[in-house]
């Protein structure tokens, strides 16, 4: 049986949405911030050509700056104030996790609770800025050796365009990840999510008129058009089953006598997800994979033998590209769902407040079984993963498909958009239980 939240979830109606007067709040702040950013989307960065800059981008696209596009909402493409993204942050936050697992000093942190989190926090904050100054360098002295068939994207290179350029991107992301936390804080949460969610959906207008101005010049089929919107809805039912799926692990706590009453004897549950690494594993395998053949985009045939060879190797659609990709996918995600799930403390604090698995010794066999179970689950969240992403990938290189149709797209859109669904019903259930009580104190009055 649905249990009672479940049920009050259920209900919720537009009527309940238009008492909520704090939550419409919350939604007219986060919608006026997206606005703020996609603004920021189509401001360039001073000294580009734009039109060279473009014609340049067009001949790459279908590499790394393709992918990383994509996530910055064509800001990348238009060499924006916002090119950057919130990418370095993400960066800079999956590497604080990472060091989370061999740092004594930041696993004593995570420990801390909200003191802890906070320091963790400022730490990532830092991490930010020194990625984002690092990749605003790259990208300036690359824009500067990118020539098109007009000359060079850069009007007057040197070290001034080169400051420039660095200030104006790392500043760029630091007012986006400001604007994240504000979303989290005064918004419907998710900032971060949020931002590249809102840059995805927004170019997605652009990549379905590209895909059937493919169709009008003979490019594809109005059969292939029609079968590849199927697959993307699909695809996309397919998503949402697979994220919601969860095993749920029985977890018994002992009954206590306090005085002449007995108290606990609860059944609750641990959720362990199918896909625990969520789309860390294809970001991260994707953009290894498509590093060389964008070096060797920029060299334009002039670089190293070795690197045009292995470019061809791992060209989008080849053999080799599709085993590492597929492997890199499975890699990532047993190695991100280790740093974000420990067996052994889950195991700790079941033993510290008296709950344990049926059948199961508390302590180390606890930590056995869960790691067990997490690693069977983590097989076929692998292999779902590989299949998202993997069908995709060889539309895109065998029909010249918009990236937004892509795997990790359509990942981040459904995922970010279940978690936002999430937050109203929350904060919509804490306004109906208000007004409960509320109403319970004036018959109490009375």
């Amino acid at each position: 049986m649905a249990s009672a939240a479940e049920q009050l979830a259920a209900n919720l109606n537009f009527a309940a949405l238009g008492k909520a007067t704090e939550l419409k709040k919350r939604l007219w702040f986060t919608l006026s911030v997206l606005v703020i950013y996609r603004l920021g989307t189509y401001i360039p960065i001073p000294g580009i050509d734009p039109a060279i800059l473009e014609d340049i981008f067009q001949q790459n696209a279908g590499g790394i700056l393709g992918m990383f596009n994509m996530l910055a909402g064509g800001a990348l493409g238009r060499m924006t104030i916002f090119a950057l993204n919130i990418m370095p942050y993400i960066s800079a936050s999956i590497i604080i996790q990472l060091l989370t697992t061999v740092s004594p000093h930041l696993e004593q942190l995570k420990k801390e609770g909200e003191a802890g989190r906070k320091k963790i926090n400022q730490y990532t904050r830092y991490g930010t800025v020194l990625l984002a100054t690092f990749q605003a360098y790259g990208i300036a002295v690359g824009v500067e050796g990118m020539t098109g068939s007009a000359g060079s994207a850069v009007i007057e290179p040197g070290m001034f365009f080169r400051f420039s350029t660095v200030v104006t991107l790392v500043g760029g992301t630091i007012f986006l990840m400001w604007l994240g936390e504000q979303i989290t804080a005064r918004g419907v949460g998710n900032g971060i999510s949020l931002i590249i969610f809102a840059g995805i959906v927004a170019e997605l207008p652009r990549a379905i008129a590209s895909t059937l101005e493919l169709g009008r010049t003979g490019a594809l089929s109005a059969f292939f058009i029609i079968f590849l919107m199927i697959m993307v809805v699909s695809v996309i039912m397919f998503i949402v089953f697979m994220e919601r799926a969860q095993r749920r692990i029985v977890v018994q706590y002992p009954k206590r006598q306090v005085g002449a009453k007995m108290f606990g004897g609860e059944s609750s549950h641990l959720p362990l997800k199918l896909n625990t690494a969520g789309v860390i594993p294809p970001i991260f395998a994707s953009s290894i994979l498509l590093l060389p053949l964008t070096l060797a985009g920029f060299s334009a045939g002039q670089g190293p033998e070795w690197l045009s060879t292995l470019a061809g190797w791992l060209g989008r659609g080849q053999p080799a590209f599709v085993l590492l990709y597929m492997s890199g996918i499975i890699f990532f995600c047993f190695f991100y769902t280790a740093v974000v799930f420990n067996p052994g403390d889950t195991a700790d604090n079941l033993k510290k407040y008296g709950g344990f698995v049926p059948g199961i010794r508390p302590g180390k066999n606890t930590a056995e079984y869960l790691d067990y179970v997490l690693t069977r689950l983590t097989c076929v969240g692998a292999a779902y993963l590989a299949a998202v992403c993997l069908l995709p990938e060889i539309l895109i290189s065998q029909y010249a498909i918009p990236f937004y149709f892509g795997g990790t797209s359509l990942l981040i859109v459904v995922t970010v958009t279940m978690d936002t669904v999430g937050q109203i019903h929350s904060h919509l259930l804490a306004h109906q239980y208000e007004g409960l009580i509320k109403k319970a104190k004036l018959r109490g009055r009375r």
